[in-house]
């Protein structure tokens, strides 16, 4: 054998070896997008995302619009598609809406997961859930009628008319409501606030402008019930019209404890972020989850039969005795 072709030998061998090890040292890399940053819960889910990513040792990547804007959720996910990373967990701001592109992320070979929110069920290959949608919705309802009793007129305060895990909750308490509350009469549909404290704020005051007779306000979004509780200390109204719904211990207690928010309920969204990520770095590596799974830092998950929808856990009431032994 010539010197030179022994040469090319030994230098494709070690062009192959730098390659592989490249390939090694060569971190995963996540996604989580949620359906927008800047707000407490989001913020909340991000820091137990990137403890999930230093845990594993993996690159998690977490960012989404500054607005609940599905359109600019499909932009961000398609220069992350073009950019190759192996796994996108998005919470949509409109499910229809990022069915194109998520169907572009599979074919693109990404792992495709929704969390806090659900996409189009037939693309994700996981849906992790917080909670029993139904069952949270239901539980949502008989806080409300425990606060203001079981008739009279209320109004729903909710984050966006697309968001299809908020719509699944007021669903079910509608639904359950119809049955279990007959005497409690909806003023008027849903009301959208953009997931903004402010807007939920100015909607608040307009309902009880609107309908005098108001005993009742449910939040459905994190900042919404913040916002309804605002107006009704504004107005002095704690004692007559009862505030509830989904929100951050830290954000409800100043009105908590003075009576214009009486109780709200939620989950710990930090180990959402947390279990998200492992689930995404599993399914990597081949591992589905399976029902009644520990995992670290988070607890036992349960995983319906369909072997795609993911529920953490059961929710957490918060009021102005325990408002202040949680730290999110």
């Amino acid at each position: 054998m010539s010197r030179t072709r022994k040469f090319m030998i030994i230098l494709m061998v070690l062009l192959a070896m730098t390659g592989l090890a490249f390939a090694q040292a060569k971190k995963v890399t996540i996604v989580v997008m949620p359906k927008l940053i800047g707000i407490p819960y989001f913020n909340a889910s991000e820091v137990g995302a990137k403890k999930a990513g230093e845990d594993l040792g993996i690159n998690v990547i977490y960012t989404g619009p500054t607005t609940a804007d599905a359109a600019e959720q499909v932009r961000m996910l398609e220069d992350f598609i073009s950019k190759g990373v192996d796994a996108i967990c998005v919470a949509p701001n409109d499910p229809a809406a990022l069915t194109p592109v998520l169907k572009k992320a599979k074919a693109a070979g990404i792992v495709v997961l929704d969390w806090d929110t659900p996409a189009d069920k037939s693309i994700v290959d996981l849906s992790v859930h917080q909670i029993d949608d139904v069952v949270y919705g239901q539980h949502c309802w008989d806080l409300l009628v425990k606060e203001m009793g079981d008739s009279g007129d209320y109004a729903i305060l909710t984050g966006g008319l697309s968001a299809a895990n908020l719509n699944g909750w007021i669903d079910a308490g509608l639904s359950y409501a119809k049955t279990k509350y007959p005497k409690l009469h909806l003023v008027t549909d849903k009301v959208p606030t953009d997931e903004k404290q402010q807007v939920a704020y100015q909607k608040a005051l307009d309902l009880i402008k609107a309908y005098p007779n108001l005993k009742g306000i449910i939040g459905i979004s994190t900042p919404t019930p913040i916002g309804a509780a605002q107006a009704v200390q504004e107005k002095g109204l704690k004692n007559k019209i009862a505030v509830v719904g989904t929100a951050l211990p830290t954000d409800s207690r100043p009105y908590l404890e003075d009576g214009s928010l009486r109780v709200v309920t939620l989950w710990d969204p930090s180990k959402l972020g947390y279990l998200t990520v492992v689930l995404a770095n599993d399914l990597l590596k081949g591992k589905k989850p399976v029902n009644g799974q520990e995992i670290a830092n988070v607890g036992k998950i349960t995983v319906k039969a369909d072997g795609k929808t993911v529920i953490m856990g059961p929710p957490t009431d918060f009021t102005k005795e325990n408002a202040k032994n949680f730290a999110f």
